[in-house]
């Protein structure tokens, strides 16, 4: 019996030992989060970073670094916050840097401006289109309408944010970045989970380091000077 009782607890040993591993594995990904200008995609990104609403910066190109932890396994985040730029053709060198190195996307839109969701079901035809083009894998897109608490100045309703993503294969979040922290931080907990299950996520950040340091000093630079 003290015999089997030691196998037991050797077995329990190596299998608490695997399962340590396993959360020591860390997976890193790139996302690229798009919009038009004044949607509060900024703002949604430094929600997630600093829990804080800030308010909008502006067209600032960032590329931000940022660890979170999602069932029990360490993620290392890239994100870039990307500039809007009415020309999504292939031709333009930046569009297609943004469809090599994005794991995954985020295109916001305020539910106050129908021009900007518009614009984010241009954006999804653009990279499904440059991906095939390109024979990219197939990289996970999160819809976000932001501004919800701004409601009785809506032009967008919920209805035409959920059937978009349903039509086009995409995650739909509304969300209030000026409100709340917790929506921000599932919008994406949800592009994670489904990057990890996509053969793009196992993708290395392909040559950046470099850009982020630039642009992490710039961020602390300039938000620092607004504040």
């Amino acid at each position: 019996m003290e015999l089997r009782g030691s196998d037991s607890a050797q077995s329990q040993h190596k299998a608490a030992s695997r399962d340590m591993t396993a959360l020591q594995v860390k997976m890193d990904a790139n996302i690229v989060v798009l919009g038009t200008e004044n949607v509060g995609k900024s703002a949604l990104t430094v929600r997630l970073l600093t829990r804080r609403f800030i308010g909008e910066y502006g067209e600032i190109e960032s590329i931000y670094s940022h660890n979170m932890v999602v069932d029990g396994r360490e993620i290392g985040l890239n994100i870039w916050d990307s500039p809007h730029s009415p020309d999504l053709s292939l031709e333009t060198s930046l569009f297609e840097k943004r469809l090599q190195w994005a794991d995954g996307f985020i295109l916001v839109y305020s539910i106050c401006d129908r021009a900007s969701f518009n614009t984010v079901t241009r954006l999804i035809q653009a990279i499904k289109a440059a991906k095939n083009y390109l024979n990219i894998d197939k990289v996970p897109v999160v819809i976000v309408g932001n501004k919800r608490d701004l409601d009785h100045r809506r032009t967008v309703l919920s209805e035409e944010g959920r059937l978009l993503a349903l039509a086009t294969d995409c995650h739909f979040h509304e969300v209030s970045a000026a409100e709340n922290y917790h929506s921000v931080l599932m919008v994406f907990h949800r592009l994670v989970d489904r990057m990890s299950n996509s053969k793009s996520a196992t993708k290395r950040p392909l040559g950046f380091k470099g850009i982020v340091k630039s642009m992490s000093a710039v961020f602390s630079r300039r938000r620092t000077d607004s504040l």
